[in-house]
Parts: C-alpha cells; structure tokens; sequence
C-alpha cells in the first residue's frame, strides 16, 4: 500500500476502487491520491459524458474524463490537457 501523495495516509484500495467504478478503464493503481482527496464528478466529460475525477486541491472540474483525454492524445498526437482552452473573441 502506498501514501497518498496529497495527505500522506495510505491509500485504501478498496474505497478508491468503489470511487473510481464510473470511470473508465482506470483501477487504482493510475492514482497517487486516496478517496478522501478525489472527488468523481459523473456526466462531466464533454466528449463522452463520462465522469471525471478531480483532486481536492483543485478549483475547477476537468473537461474530458482520463479516457478520452488518452484517446485524443492517441489520435491527434497532442495532449489537450484536462480542460479545454476557451477561444477569445
């Protein structure tokens, strides 16, 4: 078991993976912070209307879930990052 990288303690496998159940293809092992310190947020996703998760420590809500974020990497071969930037008028 590892320590959460936000508050250090021990990152409770079984809580994070009932958390994680409405992302996609995640398991706990792709987070570095425990339940307490994530928040999921469902339907938040722009691309699939998937959940998304959020660190505490973090003011605003991602726009894309990790999936769709890996799958536009994969495809476009450039990262647009977990929000999308809004275009100036």
């Amino acid at each position: 078991m590892q320590p959460c990288h936000n508050c250090q303690t021990v990152i409770d496998e079984y809580l994070l993976d009932k958390q994680l159940e409405p992302l996609r293809e995640l398991t706990v092992d792709e987070f570095n912070v425990c339940a307490d310190c994530v928040t999921i947020v469902a339907d938040a996703c722009v691309r699939c209307g998937g959940a998304v998760y959020v660190p505490r420590s973090e003011s605003v809500t991602p726009d894309y879930c990790p999936a769709c974020r890996s799958d536009l990497i994969d495809h476009t071969g450039h990262d647009p990052g977990w929000t999308r930037s809004h275009v100036s008028t």
